[in-house]
C-alpha cells in the first residue's frame, strides 16, 4: 500500500511540475499587461519603471524561477488590477463556484439517476428510447445557449426566477453562501441547472447501462422469484449496485464542473472564480490567471489521488496491478 501511494504521489508531483511550466509560459505568451496597466500617453521612462516594478524587465527563465520559488511558499503573485494576493482573491470567489458546482452535481444525480434507471428498465420500449434520445441533446447543446434559453423562458417570459447575480448570502463557517437563503437559492437554480445538463446526460447513460446489466444478474431473478415488486427490486437491489460507478465518475466530474463553470458564470453574471478568470483575461491580469489555472490543476490532482486511494481500499487488485507496473 505504501509503495502504491508513493508512486501515485510521485506521479502527482510530476504532473504538477509539468502543468506549472505549461501554464506559466502559456500565459506569458499572451499579450503585454503593461499596455493595459498604464496610460497610452505614458512616456518610455514610465513604461520602463512599470515593467521593472512588476519584474517584466527580467528574462523569461528568471521570471519563471522567481515564480516557482514564490509558489513553493504559497505565493502566486499579486493581482495587477486588485492589488492583493492572487490566491486570496481567488479563494474569496471560490465559495460561490463551489456551491454552484455542488448544487449542479445534486441536480445531475436527481435528474440523471431516475431517468437512467427507467430507461434501462424500459430499454426496449419507446419510453427508454425517448430518454436516450433526449440525453443526446444534453451532450450536444452548448451551455451558453441553454443558459440564455433558460433566462428567456423562466426569467423574462414567466418571471419565475432571477436571471443574474447571487442573491442574499449568509455566513457559514466564515464563508458567505447563498444556498442557505431562499433568495440565494432562487438565484442558483437556473445556473445550476445549466451546469448540470451535460452531467445529467452522462449520469443517465451510466445508470441505464448499469440497470440493464443488473437486471440480468441472479440476485434480481431471485428477488423476482420471491415475489418482490418491480419498484422494490429497482430501488433496493438495482439502484444500490449501480451507484458505485456513478459516484466514482461524478467525483471526477466535480473537478471539471468547478474548473469549467466559466461560461455558465459569465452568462448568469455569477460572481465566482469563472467570472473572475474572464475579467482577468480581459485585463491581462497574469497572476490571477496563473493562480486560477494552478489551483484548478491542484483540484484535479487531489480528486484523482483520492479516487485512486479509495479504489485501492475497495479493490486490492488495483493496488497489486499498480505495484507490479
Amino acid at each position: 500500500m505504501l509503495v502504491f501511494l508513493l508512486r501515485r504521489l510521485a506521479q502527482s508531483v510530476f504532473v504538477l511540475i509539468a502543468m506549472m511550466i505549461v501554464v506559466f509560459f502559456g500565459v506569458y505568451m499572451v499579450g503585454n499587461p503593461v499596455d493595459i496597466l498604464i496610460s497610452p500617453d505614458a512616456t518610455p521612462r514610465e513604461i520602463e519603471e512599470t515593467m521593472a516594478r512588476f519584474g517584466f524587465d527580467q528574462p523569461v527563465h528568471i521570471q519563471f524561477l522567481s515564480f516557482v520559488g514564490n509558489a513553493l511558499q504559497g505565493d502566486l503573485g499579486r493581482s495587477f488590477v486588485h492589488g492583493e494576493s492572487a490566491v486570496s482573491l481567488i479563494l474569496s470567489y471560490m465559495p460561490a463556484t463551489l456551491e454552484l458546482a455542488l448544487l449542479g452535481l445534486i441536480f445531475s444525480v436527481l435528474i440523471g439517476v431516475p431517468l437512467g434507471v427507467y430507461a434501462g428498465y424500459k430499454a426496449d420500449r419507446w419510453q427508454g428510447r425517448a430518454i436516450m434520445t433526449g440525453s443526446i441533446f444534453g451532450f450536444s447543446l452548448p451551455n451558453f445557449w441553454v443558459g440564455m434559453l433558460f433566462i428567456l423562458i423562466f426569467a423574462v417570459e414567466l418571471r419565475w426566477l432571477p436571471s443574474t447575480g447571487r442573491g442574499d448570502t449568509v455566513e457559514v463557517l466564515g464563508l458567505r453562501l447563498s444556498i442557505f437563503t431562499a433568495d440565494g437559492l432562487s438565484h442558483m437554480i437556473l445556473p445550476a441547472l445549466t451546469l448540470a445538463l451535460y452531467k445529467a446526460s452522462l449520469v443517465t447513460r451510466l445508470a441505464r447501462a448499469g440497470t440493464q446489466e443488473a437486471l440480468m444478474q441472479d440476485y434480481v431473478k431471485f428477488a423476482r422469484a420471491k415475489g418482490l415488486s418491480e419498484t422494490r427490486i429497482l430501488v433496493v437491489h438495482v439502484l444500490k449496485n449501480i451507484m458505485i460507478p456513478i459516484i466514482t465518475v461524478l467525483g471526477l466530474e466535480l473537478g471539471s464542473m468547478i474548473a469549467f463553470a466559466v461560461v455558465t458564470e459569465t452568462v448568469f453574471a455569477w460572481p465566482g472564480m469563472g467570472k473572475l478568470l474572464i475579467d482577468s483575461i480581459l485585463t491581462l491580469d497574469r497572476p490571477v490567471i496563473v493562480a486560477y489555472l494552478m489551483l484548478t490543476v491542484i483540484i484535479f490532482i487531489v480528486i484523482n489521488l483520492i479516487v485512486d486511494v479509495i479504489y485501492t481500499l475497495l479493490d486490492p487488485r488495483v493496488r497489486v496491478k499498480g505495484e507490479a507496473a
